[in-house]
């Protein structure tokens, strides 16, 4: 049997998306660079982050985790340094609103820093990082959250998937970019599996009993493994260090859930470091690196990073994104009702 789909295109998705973030209590300045990035994860095909999870988003306006009204506050306490309150709102209209300041740091010292603290999910990190390197700007991001992965040699969850991203800018196309979690796959990839039946490999999670298992039900109920072992959990204490630390949040142990609505603010934070390379190699870079890219490009077989994602970018762009009928009848109820959480509080 052929599941029907409605087709969207990506300016709808982003109204779509509008209406649902609104309907559930985000103001607008919340409402509009969130939508944007569920409009940007499903032209990327990063779906998990996409449409199907922005219910989540809702019902976490609609009971408080996030504050739909929230008004980012911006600082630059030093030269290179902004430092973005969002005030327990979304991590894109935080961004959104230092990141002129951040470029700025970056042209005028060489190098910037932004933190983000008091912040929520960023979703698709490539979303943050990509717009710096268009600026001509190699771009680094680091976001934790709540507790789901365990550490190496350990069985219950402790890290968040807590992933990390950078992007670098090219003489000729798109940058080049690259967004990988600390664990072995995202929650969300193993959650898709659990709404679908579907088994997940060996060496993506353990069971609540903490015993490996290809069970993705079970999985999303007990814990995360980490990418490559130690590395991976290495990976996840920096993004910790990073964003509970330098950002001034909440480290992963200590943030409310992402899952479900108990609890309140997840108060996580992200840090983004911007390097200007004109820095230290003048007019340089951008041929510098176009030798690195078109030697791995050469390689048989190999892929840039974000190759696959900029392909789905040019085929959404052209013939929209299928959405399945089931989940288009939940989105229309968000946007035309919002959260049921708005609705029973």
């Amino acid at each position: 049997m052929t599941n029907s789909t409605t087709v969207l295109s990506l300016d709808e998705v982003r109204d779509l998306a509008y209406r649902m973030l609104t309907s559930s209590g985000a103001a607008h300045h919340q409402a509009e660079p969130t939508a944007r990035s569920i409009r940007d994860a499903e032209a990327d095909g990063l779906r998990t982050v996409g449409l199907s999870y922005l219910p989540v988003y809702c019902d976490h306006v609609a009971c408080g985790k996030v504050i739909g009204d929230a008004t980012p506050v911006v600082e630059r306490p030093r030269a290179a340094t902004v430092r973005v309150d969002a005030g327990l709102g979304f991590s894109h209209p935080a961004f959104e609103a230092g990141a002129s300041a951040l470029v700025d740091a970056a042209r005028t010292c060489g190098v910037g820093v932004m933190a983000l603290t008091h912040s929520y999910s960023a979703g698709a990190l490539s979303w943050f990082v990509e717009p710096l390197a268009h600026e001509g700007l190699v771009a680094l991001m680091f976001a934790n959250s709540s507790s789901l992965m365990a550490p190496a040699g350990g069985r219950r969850p402790f890290f968040g998937t807590n992933p990390f991203a950078w992007a670098a800018p090219r003489a000729e196309g798109p940058p080049v970019v690259a967004d990988l979690s600390s664990s072995a796959v995202a929650w969300v990839t193993v959650n898709a599996h659990a709404q679908r039946s579907e088994p997940i490999p060996l060496g993506w999670a353990l069971d609540p009993d903490g015993n490996p298992t290809t069970d993705a039900s079970l999985g999303v109920r007990g814990t995360m493994l980490p990418a490559a072992g130690h590395k991976g959990s290495a990976l996840a204490l920096l993004v910790d260090i990073m964003s509970g630390g330098v950002a001034g949040s909440r480290f992963s142990f200590e943030a409310d859930d992402f899952v479900d609505t108990t609890g309140g603010p997840p108060d996580v934070g992200q840090v983004l470091l911007a390097i200007d390379p004109t820095a230290t190699m003048g007019g340089a870079f951008a041929d510098r690196i176009e030798v690195e890219l078109r030697a791995l490009a050469a390689e048989e077989g190999a892929r840039l990073p974000g190759d696959r994602r900029l392909e789905h970018r040019v085929h959404a762009a052209e013939h929209g994104v299928a959405v399945p009928d089931e989940l288009m009848e939940l989105l229309r109820s968000y946007a035309e009702h919002g959260s049921p959480a708005r609705r029973s509080g």
